[in-house]
């Protein structure tokens, strides 16, 4: 189809061309990233159908939250190569934008479902489970003469490094080795941990490993989780069961509780087969 490449465009018509409010074009006009082709005496705007293009570009920048800065100094440095240039930088960002999101969906997935485990499950027994994926766990030593107060600031300063913007943007919890629960040492726990639902790399990440696990629940404070695990190891006796690694913890529903009485603490601790 033929269209007059040299017609003009009022503002409004030239806003609506390209879906915009035409406050935003005179915005443009005001800031220097595209004034209009023509200014007639009585101050109204023209544009021409060969900005169409510039203007496409523009709007596809501020997509990518390229600041006007950065688009001015496009602008004046116009060609392929700083153009291929910003958008490899935006690329990029959107890509860990991409990633950061998919990792909070995890997360809010996971909280869904516990939630639904709270609602089905009998809390006072125990049960098989197969874990079919290997899971990643940044970890932070705890140890005895670190405050708690401290452990969680490592925590919160582990998750900066993962591009984890906040501590709910990942599951967390604390790692208590089978040794320790063999040997009575319940409250001497090896690590505290974050889950990455989405890791960049694995080196140095704990692996949490795929296979069967013993899960248990523990109703209230911290306290009452020593006596959790002595009736854990009763019904592995009872079972002949055998457990390896470390026995896992994590909180279910601190989003929905006022009080810790009402606290549920996850347990899963490897099963050993033969």
């Amino acid at each position: 189809m033929f269209f007059d490449t040299n017609k003009l465009f009022t503002i409004g018509q030239f806003a609506k061309l390209h879906e915009i409010n035409k406050k935003t074009l005179m915005w443009y006009d005001k800031v220097g990233i595209l004034k209009p082709a023509v200014i007639k005496p009585n101050g109204y705007r023209y544009y021409t159908y060969q900005q169409s293009s510039l203007l496409e570009t523009i709007l596809m920048l501020r997509e990518l939250n390229v600041s006007i800065s950065e688009i001015q100094h496009f602008l004046n440095n116009r060609c392929a190569f700083s153009l291929e240039s910003l958008l490899t930088d935006k690329i990029t960002e959107l890509d860990n934008t991409i990633s950061h999101l998919k990792a909070i969906r995890a997360v809010m997935n996971e909280k869904k479902q516990n939630m639904t485990h709270i609602r089905t499950l009998d809390m006072s027994g125990f049960e098989i489970v197969e874990k079919t994926k290997a899971h990643y766990f940044v970890t932070v030593p705890t140890t005895t003469v670190t405050s708690f107060e401290k452990e969680i600031e490592m925590v919160v300063d582990e998750t900066k490094k993962y591009q984890l913007h906040r501590l709910h943007d990942a599951s967390y919890g604390a790692m208590l080795s089978v040794k320790n629960l063999y040997n009575g040492n319940l409250n001497d726990y090896s690590f505290l941990y974050i889950e990455l639902p989405e890791p960049t790399h694995k080196q140095g990440l704990h692996i949490q490993p795929k296979g069967k696990y013993l899960r248990a629940f523990c109703i209230g404070d911290w306290s009452k989780i020593p006596t959790r695990y002595e009736e854990i190891l009763s019904y592995a006796e009872q079972h002949y069961l055998q457990f390896s690694g470390f026995a896992y913890e994590k909180g279910l529903n601190e989003l929905v509780i006022d009080t810790f009485d009402d606290y549920i603490t996850q347990i899963e601790i490897p099963v050993q087969t033969e």
